[in-house]
Parts: C-alpha cells; sequence; structure tokens
C-alpha cells in the first residue's frame, strides 16, 4: 500500500520550484565521491531515483495533462538513496520532519528510528576505499532517550580508516556507545575504510540493517495521560472538513443503499421468468472481492482509457476527459456511488425476506377496496417493514462510517474523500504517530457511540427494538 505524508507549504514549495535539481545534486552528494566525475552508471542510477521520486510525488490531471501535487509524496516508491536526498533538500532533516505539527507527541511508540545508511564509494578491488554514513535521530521533540547504542555488524577484511571515539569493532561487530539524546536529537556518523585483501567483495556491508537500542518511557507500562493529541487533532485545519466528508459519505451512502435495496427487492417480489438469474446478478456487487471491483471502476472512469470518458466524448456530452475519482467533490459523489452499488445487495436480500413473509389476505382486501399499488405500499408495506429497515439502517451506518478499504483502493483518500478511518490510517502508520492515530479511533467510537445512543432513544418501541 503507499504510504504518503503530507508537507508543510515551505517544504511542498521547494520542489514545487526545484523538483529536479535539488534532487540531482543531493543523490550525486550521496552516491559518487565528492570532485568525482560521474560514470555512466551513477549518472543512469540518479535519474532512476530522480524518476522514481518525481512519481512520487503524486500527479493530478488537469485541463489535459498532468500537474505535479508534492504535498503528498508516496515514500513507499523511494529506495534509501532517494530519502537521503529528501534529507539533503531539507538542509539535514528527515522525511520524517515533514510534518512537524504531529511529532511533537508525548504517545509516539517508537522514538529511535531506524538509522538511515549509505555507503559512499565501491569496494571492487584491493586498497579501495570508501565511507560508511550513519544517519541517526530522536523523533521525538520532548521525551529524552538514555543509553543509545548503534550496533551493526563489520565484515572481516574491512579496516576502519578512522573511527569515531564512541565506536569500537570487536569480533565483527560495531558497537558506538551514544550516551542520552534529547528530544530531536540528531546524528552523524562516518566511518572512512578500506578493503584488505582478506576482504570478501561478494558481501555487502548493506546487507544486514544496524540495530538501534536505548531506554524510554514506555507507553504500555507507564501511567501518563495527556489530552494533547485531542488538542492537536481538534486544532488542525482539515479535522472538521474530514469530519464532514466522513458524515456525507456515511449518510448517503446509507440511505442510498436502503434505498436502493427497497427498490431492488420490490421488483423481485413478483414471479417471473428469469426472477432467479437477476437475483444472482443483484448479488454480484456484494459477494465479489472489493479490490477486485474497486480497481475495476478505477479503470471504467480513468481519464484517459476508460470506457466512461471515451462514450461520454463520443455522445457529446463532454468535449474533455472528466477526472472522476482526482476532482472535488466529484471524487466525493463517485465514492459514496460505489459504496451505495457495492452494499445495495445486503438491504435487498433482508426487505425482500421481510417482504415474503407479510399475509397476501391484506393486500386481496385492498384490491378489492380499490387501493392502488402506491396506497398498497405505502399503508400496508411500509409499516411491516419499518423494523427491518430501522435494524439495517443501524448496521449499515456503523459499517459505511467504519469504511477504510472502499475509499482507500478508489482514491487513497485524496480530491476531498479522506475520511475519519483513511484519517486513522495516515497518522499512525504513513507518518508513525500512533498517538494521533489512536486519538482518532477514539473520536470515532465516540460519534459511533453517540449515533446508537440517538438511534435506540428515539427508534419506536412499536419497532420491537
Amino acid at each position: 500500500m503507499p504510504t504518503f505524508l503530507k508537507l508543510s507549504p515551505y517544504q511542498a514549495s521547494i520542489l514545487a520550484d526545484r523538483p529536479d535539481c535539488c534532487i540531482e545534486e543531493s543523490l550525486a552528494n550521496a552516491i559518487a565521491e565528492p570532485g568525482v566525475p560521474l560514470d555512466d552508471e551513477t549518472a543512469d542510477s540518479i535519474a532512476f531515483e530522480v524518476a522514481s521520486l518525481k512519481r512520487s510525488f503524486g500527479e493530478t490531471y488537469e485541463a489535459g495533462q498532468y500537474v505535479y501535487r508534492p504535498e503528498r509524496i508516496n515514500v513507499s516508491t523511494l529506495s534509501n538513496l532517494g530519502r537521503l536526498a529528501l534529507m539533503d533538500c531539507w538542509e539535514g532533516s528527515t522525511i520524517d520532519r515533514m510534518t512537524d505539527e504531529w511529532h511533537d507527541d508525548p504517545l509516539a511508540v517508537s522514538r529511535l528510528r531506524r538509522s538511515m545508511f549509505a555507503l559512499r564509494g565501491k569496494l571492487q578491488a584491493v586498497g579501495d576505499q570508501a565511507t560508511l554514513r550513519y544517519r541517526l535521530r530522536n523523533s521525538s521533540q520532548t521525551e529524552p532517550i538514555r543509553d543509545v547504542t548503534l550496533t551493526d555488524s563489520w565484515l572481516q577484511g574491512l579496516e576502519a580508516l578512522e573511527l569515531d571515539p564512541r565506536c569500537t569493532i570487536s569480533r565483527e561487530t560495531l558497537t558506538c556507545e551514544l550516551g542520552d539524546w534529547d528530544g530531536g536529537h540528531r546524528e552523524k556518523i562516518q566511518i572512512p575504510v578500506k578493503a584488505n585483501p582478506s576482504f570478501s567483495f561478494a558481501d555487502d556491508p548493506k546487507a544486514t540493517a544496524a540495530i538501534m537500542s536505548g531506554d524510554a518511557k514506555n507507553i504500555l507500562t507507564n501511567f501518563e495521560f495527556t489530552a494533547k493529541n485531542f488538542a492537536l487533532i481538534f486544532n488542525a485545519d482539515e479535522f472538521f472538513s474530514v469530519l464532514w466528508v466522513t458524515f456525507f459519505y456515511t449518510v448517503f451512502g446509507t440511505i442510498g443503499a436502503l434505498l436502493f435495496g427497497l427498490f431492488a427487492a420490490l421488483l423481485l417480489n413478483k414471479s417471473f421468468v428469469g426472477q432467479s438469474v437477476l437475483r444472482g446478478l443483484y448479488l454480484f456487487p456484494y459477494v465479489a472481492p472489493v479490490i477486485a471491483v474497486a480497481f475495476a471502476w478505477v479503470l471504467l472512469f480513468d481519464p484517459f482509457s476508460g470506457s466512461a470518458n471515451a462514450l461520454l466524448l463520443q455522445m457529446g456530452v463532454t468535449q474533455e476527459a472528466i477526472n472522476f475519482f482526482g476532482a472535488r467533490p466529484l471524487a466525493l459523489i463517485m465514492v459514496t456511488i460505489f459504496e451505495i452499488w457495492r452494499y445495495f445487495p445486503l438491504s435487498f436480500l433482508f426487505i425482500l425476506a421481510r417482504m415474503q413473509s407479510i399475509d397476501h389476505d391484506m393486500y386481496e382486501a385492498a384490491d378489492m377496496d380499490g387501493a392502488s399499488p402506491f396506497q398498497k405500499f405505502w399503508s400496508l408495506s411500509m409499516p411491516q417493514l419499518l423494523g427491518i429497515l430501522s435494524v439495517l439502517f443501524l448496521l449499515r451506518f456503523i459499517w459505511t462510517f467504519n469504511k477504510f478499504d472502499d475509499i482507500f483502493l478508489l482514491t487513497g483518500g485524496n480530491a476531498g474523500t479522506r475520511t475519519l478511518t483513511v484519517n486513522v490510517y495516515e497518522q499512525a502508520f504513513a507518518i508513525s504517530n500512533i498517538g494521533a492515530g489512536a486519538a482518532v479511533a477514539v473520536i470515532i467510537f465516540c460519534c459511533l457511540l453517540l449515533f446508537s445512543i440517538f438511534f435506540f432513544r428515539f427508534i419506536s418501541r412499536e419497532e420491537g427494538l
């Protein structure tokens, strides 16, 4: 799954103004030795990393062309060299610093970030020299870490020309005692090395991952509580827009699924040729794998090769391709329609089962009194269906409010479709802010609890609930 990070306006402006030059210079610094001309292989590596980084910017189709949207970067497409280049772009800051407002987090589970390792130079023959470089940090801006230690394997035959005083090499193990770190502390360790005759050139110094260790407060064993994450969430400019999107998606998705399910049940409440086949077709959206139907919709409404755009253009309905899943507010409307289409079969099954259990004598008596079809439906069917409709509304509202996979597969939460559940994923996993993600999850629970209390408080007792 893509990992998206949101940049501050200043950081986004840097990439928007200099998306290539800055990255190429940084990659050259990360790969090549200072003052040494780049060979063809290194130049190709830089070009590949630049292309990967440009793909990660997140592009939006506007007015017939792709436009960079560097506010959100897909970090999962970047290699370690690409991440190092981003670090250099912001003068030594790291990728995790892209969202400073969220990283001042007293509930962070992991404060010692995995070390960023790079090998500058190539070890291809005896006597070749290179530089091992480690970049380390304490991701918490407030909490200290005590007795920080870096441990990494040391290849046999690799000689350290100059070793940091805090580091020792013993039994093919590099150990660096780095002491206590304050919040936000950063460290860079560089070790120039040389290949001796006993060095095996088949070994890769980057094959093993360095291990960082230290002592800090454990949120699972202490009893310190704070409301700071809730304050950060409610003070964020985008929170209430995300909350509005969530309620729009949930309310209209739930009501739409119930209405379409009711309509489908009315159609199939009569016996006719092909009834079984049509019933099976109605169930297809619900039983089909979500990843299959989601990508089918993405391909169907693609602005370049989608059948929907091709049909609209040929019929003259529109003069240019429509980006259904990439433009506001159309993207939110499309994911809501997808929700209705995918989950109306569940309502259809329950409503049809209830309609077929209604006594037909009432309908015969209504026919004798000259009642119209609408009068029979409104006066006879609806009172019998209110109970099952109430239960379906409660269940569908809760399930839709918690829905994550549909929106994430269709839009990734972009173009104004980010809901609270997508926000939980982005906070907790995309930017590793477990505290903020947990706070959003608690808000989801509170919203559903209030809805349930309101629902059972005002629901009619005659419904049997």
